[in-house]
């Protein structure tokens, strides 16, 4: 992270905010005073009023060079730190040459406040400002970001921290801000003009003849029958290590940044996935973790070795090292192929062993939505009769077929008792959607009115996303829900990749078995082939509900969800 200020940069930005707190805020990272144990590369910005500056910026990685857009001259943006029963204002200056916007993901506010352009007001203009101003209703981990175009790959986010009004149900010592990301040298643009022309162009670990006539991996009569339905059982990940370099609070995993800790000390680490195609699995070798958070929703605490943390989720965790030595924080990509890397020491100029990345995982039939086991599937043509049956429209009714929609799974499975792809054969703890549970009783524990099936549809070959076939260009009629009402939707993944869906201005109760202490998420992962239910209580406005991949909502797998009173009239 890098802080590009110059000496009238300082002064006028101190004259804007006021005051000598408003001017601590300009100062490079290196001397910000911070939170008691917060570490100090995340700039601090409290208060009532706060204001933010997007600006084109240089930005460092490893020692390269590269272009960025950042907020107040950094990347990730300021950690901004609000209280429960607060009021925000938080002032947005624009000094770009184009539109820009900021979500606040996760938060619940008015929403006009939601910072969607578009739908939930104009945008932000080039050199202007705009005033976002809301009551703070909650308090937790919760992050924000750039909701115009691709600004958010390049550097356009930044973590929120909420006070409880009272006494904090989770005991810690200690805390510290993980921000997860991915960065790449080239042009976001660049980078979807690349899917669109090859799906698999940053895939560089595809399966090889010789490994298959070897039986690794996969053994050849099911590759043929993948290749019979035109899809690559090794693109896990859209966008890759080959490209992206894995960042923790803006630092390469060369960089080894270090959160500090006392021996014996409960540490608690408020992770976020700010990532905009990369869903991370994290661990750190020699400590459990103990889940206490969850999309900053407290949870009843669960221990783990490791957690998948899919993009826009947030998790807090407790870890308490009783060795006076260094810990590494490792984020593996789910395709394994890069990693970021962080170290927690007792002393700064510490670092711990980095394994090796694993085996990079192989999607199976059961992520086709084909979890036939036990049966011969050599009687399907190497996988022609599958997709025949795949493509069937009546296997659901709402979809819109087209070029867009490449498989319809007709065997899709509950998977939300799963650790995610790659982690099943994990060899210790692994975190999943089950292992939730509320630490308080659900604030709505009606059961709901109705049900709502929502496909989430694609065509990797063609590097096309959609919900029920239907791309949001395509889309004439917002998903209509009334106020208040009480609804069920179940997610059906008919793709082989996995999908973040996140409904904005809401809380959603997963249905997991846990009855009125449903774990409370605003984004969830949906596995390949896979289907998720939640039950939802509407909240007035127009609210963006889109696929929290970036390039998948960029190329349309987004729709809004319009909730109005029972009369009809405006929210």
């Amino acid at each position: 992270m890098n802080a590009m200020i110059d000496r009238r940069g300082l002064l006028r930005g101190a004259a804007l905010a006021g005051g000598t707190a408003a001017f601590a805020r300009w100062m490079p990272a290196w001397a910000q005073r911070v939170s008691p144990g917060l570490a100090s590369t995340l700039p601090t910005l409290a208060g009532e009023d706060i204001t933010l500056r997007v600006a084109h910026q240089r930005m460092t990685v490893d020692g390269r060079h590269s272009h960025a857009i950042g907020i107040n001259g950094t990347v990730p943006a300021p950690l901004i730190r609000l209280r429960e029963g607060q009021q925000a204002r938080l002032h947005v200056v624009n000094d770009l040459d184009e539109e820009t916007s900021v979500h606040w993901h996760g938060l619940i506010l008015p929403f006009q406040m939601d910072g969607v352009p578009g739908i939930s007001f104009p945008g932000i203009p080039a050199r202007s400002t705009f005033t976002y101003e809301f009551p703070i209703v909650q308090s937790g981990t919760y992050w924000y970001h750039s909701h115009s175009g691709l600004q958010e790959q390049m550097g356009h986010y930044g973590p929120i921290v909420i006070d409880p009004a009272d006494d904090d149900p989770v005991a810690y010592d200690r805390e510290h801000v993980i921000v997860l990301s991915d960065h790449s040298p080239l042009h976001p643009h660049q980078i979807f003009l690349k899917l669109k022309k090859q799906a698999g162009y940053f895939n560089r670990r595809r399966q090889t003849l010789g490994g298959l006539l070897q039986g690794e991996d996969q053994p050849l009569k099911q590759r043929l029958q993948w290749g019979g339905m035109r899809m690559d059982p090794t693109d896990i990940a859209d966008v890759t290590g080959s490209t992206y370099t894995y960042l923790v609070n803006g630092h390469g995993p060369g960089d080894n940044w270090t959160a500090l800790f006392q021996r014996g000390e409960r540490v608690r680490l408020r992770i976020i996935n700010a990532s905009a195609m990369t869903i991370f699995n994290l661990r750190i070798p020699g400590l459990t973790m103990q889940v206490v958070q969850a999309d900053g929703q407290n949870v009843r605490p669960v221990d783990v070795d490791e957690l998948q943390i899919t993009i826009a989720e947030t998790y807090d965790v407790i870890v308490t090292p009783h060795d006076a030595r260094a810990y590494s924080l490792i984020a593996e990509s789910v395709d394994r192929s890069g990693m970021a890397r962080a170290t927690l020491a007792p002393r700064p100029g510490m670092a711990a062993e980095v394994p090796p990345l694993r085996k990079r995982p192989i999607a199976t039939m059961k992520d086709m939505g084909m979890d036939m086991s036990g049966m011969d599937h050599g009687d399907m043509g190497a996988g022609v009769g599958m997709n025949m049956a795949m493509r069937d429209p009546a296997n659901a009714p709402q979809v819109r077929m087209g070029p867009g929609v490449q498989t319809i799974a007709p065997m899709v499975t509950d998977r939300t008792g799963e650790p995610g792809q790659g982690l099943e054969d994990a060899g210790h703890r692994v975190l999943t959607y089950r292992d939730l549970v509320a630490s308080e009783r659900n604030p709505d524990v009606r059961g709901p009115a109705r049900e709502l099936q929502i496909h989430l549809t694609g065509n990797m070959e063609r590097y096309m996303w959609s919900l029920d076939g239907e791309k949001l260009s395509e889309v004439k009629d917002p998903i209509p829900f009334i106020a208040g009402e009480r609804v069920r939707v179940t997610l059906i993944n008919d793709t082989m990749m996995s999908h973040p869906i996140h409904l904005h201005g809401h809380f959603f109760e997963l249905v997991t078995g846990h009855g009125d202490h449903s774990p409370r998420k605003h984004t969830v992962n949906v596995l390949p082939g896979s289907k998720v239910s939640w039950d939802v209580t509407a909240v007035p406005g127009d609210w963006a509900f889109h696929c929290h991949m970036l390039y998948h909502m960029h190329a349309g797998m987004m729709q809004v969800v319009r909730v109005r009173p029972l009369d009809g009239a405006a929210a």
